[in-house]
């Protein structure tokens, strides 16, 4: 496997983004918000809360690390665009990547050891995933992007934190983090990808619980590939999608029932291309 250079060189930045985010005991270093007066006002544990403000701890140390290897970093315009990153080479448009960051918090070990998360929502399998020549809510052509790559960020919940309660810069260590445990890890979005949407009825990529398999990069897609995983999630339908399209139910659900439907007809392709008969070729 030829070595992602990319990849590589991004990985240098995790160390100092762990530094920013965690104080040597695993606590989160950042408490609250403060205001003119110099009242701080607890974090939430809001996830979307939390993904923000570590956002903006990272874009310094990216925007520095752009600047080192000779990238253009283009942040999203719009909240709900994809990615939040953009690297561009200054030297070649064609090589830009996609970095978009995401979080998740611990829920649980299951009975044979593996720590389960509450899983990453991984973008739409419509829009711009399925329209792949022009920007649809995304910065650039989904298809401009040599690669797509997921920030994940793991960490431990902590309850009991009285988000009502203010405090004031002397008592600044008083204040209780309300996340702890932080992991880092970067992989390309198909490597930890579910077979199943994120939430509901949402048509978001869900990702794998397993903290193991985010880490190492190991989901369902892993071993399948890009394409496998293109395919799959640009022909998904959920139950309405097919509905609307004149069908009873989504023609997979899963990878299995997936793989069920691609064997069929493929008896069409023992026969060679020249050897196929159309009615095309009458109406010329």
């Amino acid at each position: 496997m030829a070595q992602d250079i990319f990849l590589t060189h991004l990985l240098t930045c995790l160390d100092e983004l762990h530094q920013r985010v965690c104080t040597a005991e695993g606590e989160w270093t950042i408490k609250g918000f403060i205001d003119t007066e110099h009242n701080i006002y607890p974090m939430s544990v809001d996830t979307k809360v939390l993904s923000k403000v570590i956002e903006l701890i990272a874009f310094p140390i990216f925007a520095r690390f752009a600047e080192e290897q000779h990238y253009n970093l283009v942040v999203a315009p719009a909240q709900n665009y994809y990615p939040d990153l953009s690297f561009v080479s200054k030297t070649d448009v064609r090589e830009c990547y996609a970095v978009d960051i995401k979080t998740t918090y611990r829920t649980h070990t299951d009975k044979s050891g593996d720590v389960r998360v509450n899983g990453m929502t991984l973008g739409t399998f419509g829009g711009y995933f399925r329209i792949r020549h022009r920007p649809v809510n995304s910065t650039f052509a989904y298809k401009q992007y040599r690669k797509h790559y997921v920030l994940g960020i793991v960490y431990d919940r902590v309850d009991g934190v009285d988000e009502r309660l203010q405090y004031d810069l002397a008592n600044l260590s008083n204040i209780p983090s309300v996340a702890r445990n932080f992991i880092f890890f970067l992989q390309e979005k198909y490597r930890i990808a579910s077979d199943i949407p994120g939430s509901g009825n949402t048509k978001n990529i869900g990702s794998t619980r397993s903290l193991d398999r985010l880490i190492q990069g190991s989901g369902v897609f892993s071993k399948l590939g890009i394409s496998v995983f293109d395919d799959y999630w640009m022909n998904y339908r959920t139950r309405s999608m097919a509905q609307a399209e004149g069908f009873e139910s989504p023609p997979y659900t899963n990878l299995r029932e997936y793989q069920s439907m691609k064997r069929q007809g493929l008896q069409i392709l023992e026969i060679p291309f020249d050897e196929l008969e159309s009615d095309i070729d009458s109406n010329e």
